[in-house]
């Protein structure tokens, strides 16, 4: 930088740009622009002014190197008092800036089949029912014999059971004999594949009336894919009492799917078979994407499978000592899965158990 015709004017000019320069600057960066600025040793504002100042003449350079010096040293110590301000003003390492905004801190939420399952709960509950669980490892009478599913009964190898190495005594978990008691034989014990063995247990506890669900993990020897899982959660329902029919089960379920889908959802009963009930009936429900004109979703047939049902088998009350001439029953299981992948169009099952945030955040909680 040149400075022409030092005077002592041109050094106080220079000494009130400095201050106005010093004041603006607010930051490291800004205060190391205005020193380097004025006291570079190359292109600095005070080199070139004492450049200026040995070309000038004889008679004036004394005075002029005078001002000069006290300029760069004023500028000296007034960048150093800068400096020292901004570090004073700044906060210690790790602490708390407590003027900038509040950062909100991140909330989970319930899983999805965790709120599919409290949807269906405040349903029933609502109709009257009363919710209860039961154990997961099961014995064989109660998860099948008393279901009307003897050993030999083909219906026992659909269900592809996991059976644990390790019996439990007999006087926990054997039928009752006659006498009322418990067998001194070890039972083979198992992973329940079905909820139903809990109707079983609280039949043996109460009397009717029941009006019973049942929810809870049940465990298949599945492979996992698209629409198959080891281990998935089922809500099994239960009614018991005197002069129930087929039209009260029928009743029930609507209710429920038009509580669950939509009041437009309407129930489909084709005829099937489960040894615990007779008749029994696989329900499907009308597709609420294209309200049963058909759609991609329900392969063009306007309908989705939902559930099985049907009437409690006579046989299932005589293991429990109920009279089967008197009380008429019935029931249905559902996979808590399958109405989350229907109510939400999810086309894989693994994507509720792989834990990916990217997918659970997206459902409302």
């Amino acid at each position: 930088m040149t400075v022409v015709s030092p005077t002592p004017d041109t050094i106080a000019r220079l000494r009130d740009e400095f201050g106005a320069e010093l004041a603006a600057a607010e930051t490291d960066r800004a205060l190391q622009a205005v020193r380097d600025r004025y006291l570079a040793r190359k292109g600095g504002v005070i080199a070139a002014l004492m450049k200026a100042v040995a070309a000038a003449a004889p008679e004036a350079r004394p005075a002029l190197g005078k001002l000069t010096n006290d300029l760069k040293t004023d500028i000296e110590a007034r960048v150093a008092d800068k400096r020292a301000a901004l570090d004073a003003s700044r906060a210690p390492a790790g602490a708390v800036d407590v003027t900038l905004p509040g950062r909100l801190t991140p909330l989970g939420h319930r899983h999805p089949l965790t709120v599919v399952r409290d949807q269906m709960e405040d349903i029933f509950t609502r109709m009257g029912f009363a919710i209860v669980e039961g154990p997961e490892v099961e014995d064989e009478w109660h998860c099948f014999d008393a279901l009307n599913m003897p050993a030999e009964h083909p219906a026992r190898d659909m269900q592809d059971t996991l059976y644990l190495a390790t019996p439990m005594p007999g006087d926990s978990y054997a039928r009752p004999d006659a006498a009322g008691g418990h067998g001194d034989k070890d039972v083979r014990t198992l992973l329940r594949t079905h909820t139903s063995s809990m109707q079983i247990r609280y039949m043996q506890a109460h009397t009717p009336p029941i009006r019973i669900v049942v929810p809870g993990r049940v465990y298949r020897r599945d492979d996992l894919d698209l629409t198959h899982t080891p281990a998935f959660s089922q809500v099994e329902g239960l009614v018991v009492g005197e002069g129930i029919s087929l039209a009260d089960l029928k009743g029930t379920l609507t209710a429920f799917a038009r509580d669950m889908f939509g009041p437009r959802s309407r129930l489909r009963f084709r005829p099937s078979f489960f040894p615990y009930t007779e008749p029994s009936a696989e329900v499907d429900i009308s597709c609420w994407k294209c309200d049963g004109d058909g759609c991609a979703m329900c392969k063009r047939s306007g309908w989705l499978e939902i559930l099985g049902c049907g009437m409690v088998h006579p046989a299932v009350f005589e293991s429990v000592g109920y009279d089967a001439e008197r009380y008429t029953g019935f029931a249905w299981g559902m996979g808590i899965e399958r109405v989350a992948i229907l109510r939400y169009q999810v086309e894989d099952i693994r994507l509720f158990y792989e834990n990916d945030l990217r997918f659970l955040e997206q459902f409302p909680y």
